[in-house]
């Protein structure tokens, strides 16, 4: 009867420590983007891997109107982690473009993912951006990121808006309306390759114009978030050399309540399980601490920045 009682104690006390161990883990929110694009999906691959690897953490993944509605949730509290475009919170964390006038804090950066590259798409009749002046062209949503991108390289150019016809459409819309001679080029940000750009480059014969080593320096000295970026060649049918270009990042940010440990345990297990998150989703395969550090321009997490500093990315 003892015996029996004895296993039933230790039983009760083990059981215990599972629940006590279950309610210790913290749940972090991370927001997203929309159900269809890159970042849920990459955000849902992330946080499958961490939660593996890291001692009682796991994450609630949220669908969200993504990086401008992401800043916002992250430094009103109601996230703790959202992945960004690093242009979107350079503007956030200065108070300039799209957050004109408004500087938002409460976040810092914790890790560069992948390139969004500056995709200049253009019909076969144009073949450098100089020659966009008194074209058609579409340079993205009104208020989108994209738009501030294309006013950005095209003034590293010497031009304005005032220079070209201006269209506002979409990436599909973009691809359909050069396809149909309604617009002569448009701008892209996203990940190469585009699903738009390979539909339109299996009808069509296009150019994705350059943007070569002086003006991209011009660019990255007034705007620090870009990046040099090769488009490779045969990225897209009929563009068979390599295409300078520059990119944006996508970028991991934290709040800056979460405990310095916890993020340094975050960043270390991203990039030392790069390959299994890789395996899970294509852009993995671009996760590199140094490409990370270049890419960020405002203050890092001091949980991150330590991990970088460990390992010689940082000094």
């Amino acid at each position: 009867m003892k015996r029996k009682s004895l296993v039933l104690t230790v039983a009760l006390m083990l059981l215990c420590a599972m629940v006590l161990a279950g309610c210790g883990a913290k749940s972090l929110k991370m927001a997203t983007g929309g159900t269809t694009g890159t970042y849920y999906a990459y955000g849902g691959t992330v946080s499958q891997v961490l939660s593996s690897k890291l001692n009682n953490v796991k994450f609630d993944v949220q669908s969200t109107g993504a990086s401008k509605a992401n800043i916002y949730l992250v430094a009103d509290g109601e996230a703790d982690i959202a992945i960004v475009q690093n242009d979107v919170m350079y503007y956030a964390y200065n108070g300039t473009d799209l957050f004109a006038g408004e500087k938002v804090s409460g976040f810092s950066a914790m890790a560069g993912l992948y390139a969004e590259v500056c995709q200049i798409v253009s019909n076969g009749k144009i073949s450098s951006i100089e020659e966009l002046k008194g074209k058609r062209v579409s340079v993205g949503d009104v208020g989108s990121g994209c738009e501030f991108n294309a006013r950005q390289i095209l003034e590293a150019y010497g031009m304005t808006f005032d220079d070209i016809e201006v269209h506002n459409l979409s990436f599909s819309d973009s691809a359909t309306a050069l396809k149909d001679d309604k617009i002569d080029a448009f701008f892209c940000v996203a990940g190469a390759p585009t699903t738009a750009i390979v539909e339109l480059a299996t009808s069509n014969t296009i150019n994705l114009l350059q943007v070569d080593d002086e003006h991209a320096a011009k660019l990255m000295e007034k705007y620090p978030f870009y990046t040099q970026y090769n488009i490779p060649g045969n990225t897209y049918k009929g563009v068979t050399e390599d295409v300078k270009t520059v990119a944006v990042v996508a970028t991991f940010i934290v709040s800056e309540k979460l405990e310095d440990d916890l993020v340094y345990q975050m960043t270390k297990a991203l990039f030392e399980n790069a390959a299994e998150i890789a395996a899970a989703h294509p852009k993995g395969a671009e996760l590199n601490a140094e490409y990370s550090v270049s890419s960020i321009s405002i203050p890092l997490h001091p949980g991150a920045e330590k991990y970088y500093k460990e390992i010689g990315a940082l000094k």
